[in-house]
């Protein structure tokens, strides 16, 4: 590394003669100019790549706002698909279109879904409570005594808080 120091420093000691004016200067101060187009280096390659990614992030960075949200779009239409595959086989036949898919939980036992009809939207317009007749008539009277107690109002509302060592408050 020092070698090459010292072939800088000793260009300052170097004196040329300019071919068009006559001056005299040193050769660490002279600006070259070449007639011609110079031979490409391999720095040459590397910037004019690099010159080409910048302009491809820059037209990317145009365009990524547009891109992810035309991403999420599609990814919001395939939810409705994704959450019938995964409903049972009697409820992915029905007419469930009206209830947005986000609405839907699966509770399974002992009703099969609950919807929260208007939750995803923040106008929460019903609860409605799914599940299909079932092969256990003990599991249909279930049923029979989950929709007694909703028609007769025989419900009430308490928030429970489980502390992080399992104990359990009402308020």
């Amino acid at each position: 590394m020092n070698e090459i120091l010292t072939a800088f420093q000793s260009f300052r000691r170097i004196l040329c003669i300019c071919p068009h004016c006559g001056d005299l200067v040193r050769l660490s101060d002279l600006r070259l100019k070449y007639r011609g187009l110079a031979p490409r280096t391999w720095l040459d390659t590397y910037q004019s790549k690099l010159s080409l990614v910048q302009k491809r992030e820059e037209l990317f960075d145009g365009k990524e706002k547009q891109l992810r949200d035309e991403a999420a779009d599609r990814g919001r239409r395939k939810v409705s698909r994704m959450i019938r595959k995964s409903l049972s086989a009697e409820f992915a036949k029905l007419k469930i279109d009206k209830y947005d898919p986000y609405d839907i939980k699966a509770i399974l036992h002992p009703v099969d879904y609950v919807v929260f009809d208007g939750y995803n939207r923040k106008d929460l317009d019903g609860i409605v409570f799914l599940s299909k007749e079932a092969p256990d008539p003990a599991l249909n009277e279930v049923h029979k005594s989950v929709r007694e107690a909703v028609d007769k109002e025989r419900y009430h509302w308490r928030l429970a808080r489980v502390s992080t060592d399992g104990k359990i408050e009402f308020e």
